[in-house]
């Protein structure tokens, strides 16, 4: 059987780096960063996929310490959703400027609906972390 497409689409709040400048300002709290909504209702049941990728450029805060930063990408609108995807990165401490954190993943078995919504978080374990671009993400839909 060969897949076909059935959605694809972009999120992207910072196309270029150092664009923005978004303090991640609650330690260990889910922050949303991208979201799209995918219509997967052509697909064939437990056959449907959706591939995901994005990157996003975070800063260390201004007195650099030890930085975890965590990325998650939920089924649903909201950071208590279905978990499909997560990671996690500690930043290195001898870089000053942005830091890319980039990942790929795929939810499988997705449902055959119209509507259905992902979401990505990030989340750091040290206050004063900085979102500064690039972020861009991607979501594509394919069934067999």
């Amino acid at each position: 059987m060969v897949a076909r497409l059935l959605d694809s689409k972009t999120s992207q709040n910072a196309s270029y780096a150092n664009s923005i400048a978004i303090p991640i300002l609650v330690v260990n709290t889910p922050n949303l960063i991208a979201q799209q909504t995918l219509d997967l209702s052509t697909g064939t049941a437990g056959q449907t996929r959706v591939e995901f990728s994005g990157v996003a450029a975070v800063q260390l805060p201004l007195l650099p310490l030890a930085t975890n930063i965590i990325v998650f990408v939920t089924r649903g609108l909201t950071s208590a959703d279905l978990n499909v995807f997560s990671a996690s990165q500690n930043l290195d401490l001898s870089i000053l400027g942005p830091q890319l954190i980039s990942f790929s993943g795929s939810d499988f078995n997705a449902p055959n609906t119209a509507n259905v919504a992902y979401s990505v978080f990030i989340q750091t374990s040290a206050l004063g972390t900085v979102r500064v671009g690039p972020e861009s993400f991607n979501f594509t839909a394919y069934s067999d």
